[in-house]
């Protein structure tokens, strides 16, 4: 939606999406780069900008899924009101006769909940708008993409088109995973909640292939998580190349692997960390992260000042439940002789404390994809008594 004038700069609505849990994340990035949020809920923020912050929040959101420019918003309580709705946008301002127009979308809590005959129904609308003001009747959509997006919420309407392309979350340095990757928006998330600093070092004993330690390397050298890879809209006609040059300028300037921060990734499977390492390297961090084949029960913390973050193998992942159990076991005794660091650990194992042995002193909610997990925080190092109810 645009506020258009002669001497005004055209101000756009926005909506990042994200995992369940960390939207708070998404909305802080967004303020940070000075955009105006509208509203939060379940997984979305509703934000306005200008044109340049299609480029800068691609580029810098580090806990969103994508970026989409919200074309506009109606009531939709009939197949007709999706039409008519759908209909009345400027579509012509973006998308040209010879373009590519594919629709998707979803409803939560609403009367059309049909998505199929919703997608033919937007579809329809967008090409009877098109086809007036081209003067066709047949579209090739063998041009730009402009991937359509409707979400559906409670009988409201909201038509978008999606900016980002590939999902946010493929940074473009992890090409191949581990065989139950963590996300790197959600990877993002639990480096924040942890705090990183300079002086303090930050150890993932089950690296896999290195998710969160790159996560935290790219936060210290402030480097934008999106600097290497391309997006959708940098094919849009309406977007000059200026803008893209001028966002990923902006980011390099701020880049500073002068730091004194470091990030070890460790893990026991010699596989995987050969994988890790790879992806260090091609994420350009070797001088800020470390990899090295590790059992995670043997830490010492050498006099060092630590924290550690980690994503230990559960139920989903990897292992069998008795394993599991006995591995929680096994790094609640080890972690409690870690003096006086901090751990941050990532499991979906409901019964994870009693296992692990120990209360965390903090749990937060967030999920791996549709996969529900608890984040344990503990910081204190007690006198282990056992786990007391």
């Amino acid at each position: 939606m645009r506020v258009l004038g002669s001497f005004m700069t055209p101000i756009y609505t926005y909506v990042a999406t994200c995992l369940f849990g960390l939207e708070r994340f998404v909305g802080e990035e967004i303020d940070a780069l000075g955009y105006e949020r509208v509203s939060t809920i379940d997984g979305r923020v509703t934000f306005r900008g200008d044109l340049g912050a299609i480029a800068r929040c691609n580029l810098w959101l580090s806990c969103a899924e994508r970026v989409y420019l919200v074309m506009g918003q109606f009531e939709a309580h009939t197949f007709n009101d999706l039409f008519e709705g759908t209909r009345a946008l400027p579509w012509e301002e973006w998308i040209g006769r010879d373009d590519a127009f594919p629709v998707k979308g979803h409803a939560v809590r609403s009367l059309l909940y049909s998505i199929p005959d919703c997608q033919s129904i937007v579809k329809k609308a967008i090409v009877e708008r098109l086809s007036s003001e081209y003067g066709v009747s047949w579209f090739t959509e063998d041009c730009v993409k402009y991937q359509v997006e409707f979400f559906l919420l409670d009988n409201r309407a909201t038509l978008m088109i999606d900016t980002s392309g590939t999902a946010l979350h493929k940074r473009g340095y992890r090409p191949a995973a581990g065989a139950a990757p963590l996300r790197e928006t959600l990877a993002a998330a639990m480096v924040r909640i942890a705090r990183p600093r300079e002086d303090v070092l930050l150890w993932d004993p089950f690296c896999g292939s290195g998710t969160i330690a790159l996560e935290a390397a790219l936060y210290m050298t402030k480097t934008a998580p999106g600097l290497h890879r391309a997006f959708a809209a940098e094919a849009f006609y309406d977007i000059p190349e200026t803008v893209w040059k001028q966002a990923r300028e902006e980011a390099q300037d701020l880049q500073n692997m002068n730091t004194g921060f470091e990030a070890w990734a460790s893990d026991i499977d010699r596989d995987m960390v050969r994988t890790a390492q790879d992806n260090v390297v091609r994420a350009g961090m070797q001088t800020v992260v470390k990899t090295f084949q590790h059992d995670a029960l043997h830490i010492r913390t050498g006099g060092r000042r630590g924290t550690i973050v980690c994503n230990p193998p559960y139920g989903e992942r990897l292992m069998d439940e008795s394993s599991v159990i006995a591995l929680y076991g096994a790094m609640g005794k080890h972690f409690a002789t870690l003096d006086r660091w901090q751990i941050y650990i990532l499991t979906s194992d409901e019964q994870f404390e009693r296992h692990y042995g120990r209360r965390a002193d903090k749990i937060r909610r967030l999920y791996n994809g549709m996969i529900k997990c608890g984040y344990y925080q503990f910081f204190k190092n007690p006198i282990r008594k056992g786990y007391h109810s």
